[in-house]
């Protein structure tokens, strides 16, 4: 009996020294779980972890997605698939910028990470907890991981893997989400989920997978081998992005999910996270690559389309085979054939090229970034100027480089020729005709082909303009493709459509001598093999820098709301006053986003000078009012200009000196001063005049408002005398320059005025309110500002001389723009027209299509005709006096 006394104290001390020594080492806690990721892995391990994490970048944009979130939120990060790298990465580098970083990993087990005495301790207190329940201790049931996450520790979760899901569904293990839930709804903290991507493989899947891929992983999902070699090798390559967070209390409180239960909660949340990263990933990948073939059989096998194929076939007295076959062709004709190893290739090449022949590539990647964001929501149409061939390349190769898949583009079937045309369709080019006109098969196929990219979810790149600018001025929007677009959404291709308008400018277009020949009447060159090998002679000069602007992307579904329209119902005059009205939309948008240039600026003080000559200072004075004006309306302008304006103004002038645009008109004169004069080159007028184009957008209301207050012909005026001439001059110029349907005119007087007065151009009158008065100088002043439309009053004027003589459809379309131009030659040359930058084809056309839609057909009208020219006549000797 005493021996088992003896015994019995014997384990109870022994129990007892062992509680004190476990609890020593526990130090007062039992919570410790491998879930749990301290940090301190030990110095070896920590190295390798730091030299993979410091190949990876992090955007700054992303950063600020932490830094925006309130401080006294829970913050969870949330990954598709489960990677510890992906942990270990956040962990490290958001501990390194002092931000929210991970340590509690839901469902994650950090063994061969953590140091033996964590472990040992790990390893106690389980062992203690098992053997007073008989079971292991969970993090999750006794409440372990809500709390550490309530003490300011951050977590992440996985969303999708095959084991975890097994133990949720069969073993009825905690749910982590529906544990961020129930820690939602019994704590007045916010718990922020932000979904994160690391895209080792920015390359878009293919539908079938490789052998590659079965050997080491997928693009998705790649394996530990592929995933080494990338980032040892290619970590460049890789991205990392943060998506927008999640507030979970805004998401629960949603009255669609209130309504469930805690479980359902949590399959909704996951589903809504992991749609947010695949929506990430894909902006950045691009929607799953199929093949050429795929695509036209998805096409020409929808029922719709066979239907329409059988009705045409039915129509034209042709069998339904030739017509399945000339649908086929069809398609051929148009359809990309999209090659990453194309398109890597134009990388290399294309970096190469632009180093060789630009100064620089001018970006905002903040735009760039928003662009991103918008492009995890719906396809992006991408809307840039036209106004050189290297626009084709430039955007896709910005996009590519700012890791975005390259958007398929519409191409004119001009540049199908060989060996351009093949290289185009595997980089995402797919070709279309000039006109669909008594094609109607076509146009139903080219319909199908857009509805088709954009179900698949590719961005499309189209030029609204239709061709490139040879003035340098926008042109007015083509109504075509963009309303194919328009029907495609209105057709459930996608839920919705964001359009960019994208500025692109250069200080000098290659294509300028070509423009320079089109203009005055000259054919246009077709593309053609001889014409590729003659263009390696643009390598061998600097073309000085192009800028790239993104303006704000414009939902289609909110502008169509805000019209209140219905698409689905609207008459056929209804729908294309729409598809107008959003197509000078996007036009004005790129020109508030266009960048001013010095070649630009110069170019228009340059030609607004006078029609031959002038000296520096009396260029200068000119373009200190027009970069006044840029200032007043905060207009961007070149970099160049914003570090140091007066060595790139006098850069420009020495290089139109160089390009024998000007001339000195002493050639004796060694240095330039104020009173230096120049000669302007009589044949190089219409190339100043293609940069004066440029920026000619910034002061067109200006240039309205000075011409109305130069017309009055007296000193004092109020601005309500001005309504009229301005509103004739907006209508009259409405396809060369785009008014703003959501700002009056009355507002823009207004501001021109505002400005005025600022330049010392007006003064209020002292007794009336808005009554002006004009000063000494700014009379003068007013008349450089006009002397922006002085080309095209002479080009309108020359129009009117046509219609005087020719009667009424004697020519038509493209023979009468040949014929205006003839006759504008010869009043030049008899000196009744005085600038030459006035003999444009294009002014002709835009002024042709202004007088026959107010009534001028022939000399008939000539009661109209000669209206219209006294008030040309008027405007234009008010001007030059």
């Amino acid at each position: 009996m005493k021996l088992f006394q003896k015994l019995k104290s014997l384990i109870a001390n022994f129990r007892l020294k062992l509680r004190r020594m476990i609890n020593c080492m526990l130090g007062n806690t039992y919570d410790y779980f491998l879930c749990f990721y301290p940090g301190n892995s030990g110095y070896f391990i920590q190295m390798l972890i730091n030299r993979l994490i410091n190949k990876l970048n992090f955007d700054d944009h992303n950063i600020e997605k932490i830094k925006n979130i309130d401080k006294n939120n829970i913050v969870v990060y949330a990954s598709k698939n489960k990677r510890i790298l992906d942990f270990l990465y956040y962990h490290t580098k958001l501990k390194g910028l002092d931000l929210p970083y991970p340590q509690v990993g839901f469902d994650f087990r950090f063994f061969f990470l953590l140091p033996v005495r964590r472990l040992l301790r790990i390893l106690l207190c389980h062992l203690d907890y098992f053997v007073h329940h008989f079971h292991f201790k969970d993090a999750y049931t006794t409440g372990y991981a809500a709390k550490e996450l309530l003490n300011d520790r951050s977590g992440f979760v996985c969303l999708i893997e095959e084991e975890d899901f097994y133990k949720r569904f069969i073993k009825s293990t905690p749910d982590p989400l529906f544990i961020l839930i129930q820690l939602q709804k019994t704590t007045n903290k916010s718990v922020i989920i932000i979904p994160e991507n690391i895209i080792y493989v920015t390359k878009p899947m293919r539908k079938e997978a490789t052998f590659t891929d079965i050997l080491f992983g997928t693009h998705e999902k790649p394996g530990l081998i592929k995933l080494f070699f990338i980032i040892l090798r290619q970590p460049e390559k890789i991205r990392v992005e943060l998506a927008n967070p999640v507030n979970l209390k805004d998401f629960i409180n949603n009255p669609e999910i209130e309504q469930l239960d805690s479980e359902f909660q949590a399959h909704r949340l996951r589903s809504h996270l992991v749609e947010i990263l695949n929506r990430q990933k894909k902006s950045i990948t691009g929607p799953v690559l199929k093949s050429r073939q795929e695509i036209t059989e998805d096409i020409l096998t929808r029922k719709s389309l066979r239907e329409y194929l059988a009705q045409y076939a039915l129509e034209n007295n042709l069998t339904l085979s030739k017509t399945h076959k000339k649908a086929a062709g069809y398609i051929k004709e148009i359809a990309a054939n999209y090659n990453l190893q194309v398109i890597n290739f134009a990388n290399y090449l294309l970096t190469w090229i632009f180093k060789n022949i630009f100064e620089d590539l001018v970006l905002d990647q903040e735009e760039i970034n928003r662009m991103r964001e918008k492009s995890t929501e719906a396809p992006l149409i991408l809307v840039p100027c036209h106004k050189s061939h290297l626009d084709y390349l430039l955007l896709p190769y910005v996009m590519f480089r700012n890791n975005m898949p390259c958007p398929h583009i519409a191409a004119g079937k001009n540049l199908s020729f060989w060996p351009l045309g093949p290289l185009f369709r595997r980089a995402g080019a797919f070709f279309l005709r000039r006109t669909f006109q008594g094609a109607p098969l076509y146009s139903k196929i080219f319909a199908a082909y857009l509805e088709k990219l954009l179900y698949e979810g590719f961005n499309i790149k189209i030029f609204i303009e239709g061709g490139r600018s040879r003035t340098g001025k926008l042109l007015a929007p083509k109504p075509g493709g963009l309303a194919m677009l328009v029907n495609a959404y209105n057709n459930g291709a996608c839920d919705n459509l964001y359009f960019v308008p994208v500025f692109i400018g250069y200080d000098q277009v290659l294509e300028e001598d070509a423009y320079l020949k089109e203009i005055e009447g000259g054919k246009k060159k077709p593309e053609t093999l001889k014409g590729l090998i003659n263009a390696r002679k643009f390598l061998k000069k600097k073309y000085g820098k192009v800028y790239m602007k993104f303006n704000e992307p414009i939902s289609l579904k909110d502008y169509i709301q805000d019209k209140n329209i219905d698409l689905s119902k609207a008459s056929k005059e209804e729908y294309i006053k729409f598809i107008k009205t959003f197509g000078y939309k996007l036009i004005n948008a790129i020109n508030t986003n266009a960048v001013a240039t010095p070649h630009g600026i110069i170019a228009s003080a340059v030609l607004n000078c006078s029609k031959n000559s002038f000296a520096k200072k009396q260029m200068m004075d000119r373009v200190n009012t027009y970069m006044n004006i840029m200032t007043f309306m905060n207009v961007e302008v070149s970099d160049t200009l914003l570090i140091d304006p007066d060595n790139a103004l006098n850069a420009v002038l020495n290089n139109f000196i160089s390009r024998n645009f000007i001339e000195l008109a002493d050639e004796d004169d060694k240095d330039i001063t104020e009173t230096t004069v120049f000669i302007i080159k009589n044949n190089k007028r219409a190339i100043l005049d293609y940069y004066k184009n440029s920026v000619i957008s910034f002061f067109v209301h200006f240039a309205y408002t000075a011409v109305a207050i130069i017309e009055i012909d007296r000193f004092q005026f109020s601005s309500s005398d001005l309504v009229m001439r301005y509103r004739f001059l907006e209508k009259m110029f409405t396809d060369e320059f785009f008014f703003d349907e959501e700002t009056t005119c009355e507002e823009n007087i207004s501001t021109c005025i505002k400005f005025f007065m600022n330049e010392g151009i007006l003064v209020p009158d002292s007794t009336e309110s808005d009554v002006f008065r004009i000063t000494s100088q700014g009379l003068r002043k007013l008349k450089w500002i006009a002397a922006f439309l002085q080309p095209f009053f002479e080009s309108y004027k020359t129009t009117l001389f046509y219609f005087e003589k020719y009667k009424a459809e004697k020519h038509e379309g493209k023979e009468r723009v040949k014929k205006i131009h003839s006759l504008g030659t010869k009043l030049y040359k008899t000196k009744i027209i005085t600038f030459k930058e006035s003999l444009s084809q294009i002014n002709y056309k835009n002024s042709a299509n202004y007088f026959t839609k107010n009534g001028i057909a022939g000399p008939q009208d000539h009661m109209q005709i000669e209206h219209y020219k006294n008030i040309l006549d008027r405007l234009i000797l008010l001007i030059a006096s």
